[in-house]
């Protein structure tokens, strides 16, 4: 089987917003795993101490995901939807941000950085980084991994040179990684969708999506994944960023289905259904970052308040099965149903 340098059978995903902390990704290394910090959403100087965390505590290979900038989208929509979201927003005490919403996450001073202080492992969410990029983020010596759902990005990102694949399913928890903003994600089921893209380009693959435990780790490896990677499972664990409010919703029984919606931030994402998807899942416009900036103060403020139902609770089908505790237990467990510990 072809492997990808340095990543193990278990992968913790990049879940952005503060969930994957340094924290979370030294206790996955450290037992076993290959952790991944989120670089989204972050300013270069941010991504930067988070990596000198990992770097002091890891001795093992980790990872860094960058989201690649899309394009804009019309601002008309966007306003239009802020006025939708004003009452609800007024409730928090919370005014909408207006202006110009649009920004590239300080795309180019992240890839100054990884250029400059490189790190083992670099994946990109949201499409292919321009040709530049990526030649200088491989002449850095970092192994580099595009986040694909269907079998045309997969080609797209193997004829850019990318060394591996992440390969996202349907059933996977937080924002759905399609190249354009205004695709509609696949339905494939993870384990067709990884054959298919084997039998499509030659690169090896790590399977994204749904995976509960150390049995679905295994189902996908067999399916020929050199790794599964799960961001669920870790949503619990004690080193999680994942805030309280979030947290107490994932073992609520009123929170009892996954649905996909633009709601939150413009792109299809998938998460705990709750009052604000019902509301405005059909209203939000295909415009990222635009709603996720809109957006982001309120969900602050209903998790401050402890209110779920106008948060965004991004969990993959899998939810029930997520456990709190460490999350080198966690990883362990994972490790030991697919078949073995790394090494």
């Amino acid at each position: 089987m072809v492997t990808i340098e340095g990543v193990a059978p278990v992968v913790q995903a990049p879940m952005a917003g503060g969930v994957a902390t340094p924290e979370l990704v030294a206790a996955v290394c450290d037992a076993g795993g290959t952790g991944f910090l989120a670089g989204g959403y972050l300013t270069a100087e941010a991504l930067a101490e988070r990596i000198a965390a990992v770097r002091a505590r890891v001795r093992s290979a980790y990872g860094v995901n960058l989201f690649v900038p899309g394009e804009r989208a019309a601002d008309e929509s966007v306003a239009a939807y802020r006025e939708v979201l004003a009452p609800r927003a007024a409730r928090f005490g919370v005014k909408l941000r207006t202006g110009d919403l649009y920004e590239r996450d300080d795309w180019e001073a992240k890839v100054r950085l990884l250029v400059a202080e490189p790190v083992p492992i670099v994946s990109f969410t949201f499409g292919l980084p321009p040709a530049g990029d990526l030649a200088a983020l491989r002449a850095a010596g970092s192994t580099l991994i595009a986040t694909v759902t269907s079998v045309p990005e997969a080609v797209a990102a193997a004829e850019a040179g990318v060394d591996a694949l992440c390969v996202q399913g349907p059933e996977a928890g937080g924002h759905r990684a399609t190249f354009r903003v205004q695709d509609t994600p696949g339905e494939l089921p993870l384990p067709r969708l990884v054959g298919a893209v084997l039998r499509a380009v030659r690169k090896p693959v790590i399977a994204a999506g749904g995976l509960r435990d150390g049995r679905d780790v295994a189902a996908v490896l067999r399916a020929g994944a050199v790794a599964g990677q799960s961001g669920t499972a870790f949503l619990l664990t004690d080193e999680a960023g994942t805030s309280a409010t979030h947290r107490t919703a994932l073992s609520d029984d009123r929170f009892a289905e996954t649905v996909v919606t633009r709601a939150f931030s413009g792109r299809p994402a998938r998460g705990l259904r709750n009052a604000f998807v019902d509301a405005h899942g059909a209203e939000a416009p295909p415009a990222y970052p635009q709603v996720h900036h809109l957006t982001a103060p309120l969900r602050a403020a209903a998790a401050r308040a402890g209110e779920p139902d106008s948060v965004s609770l991004w969990a993959g089908t899998g939810f029930r099965a997520a456990r709190s505790g460490p999350a080198a237990a966690v990883t362990r467990a994972l490790l030991d149903g697919a078949g073995g510990t790394a090494g």
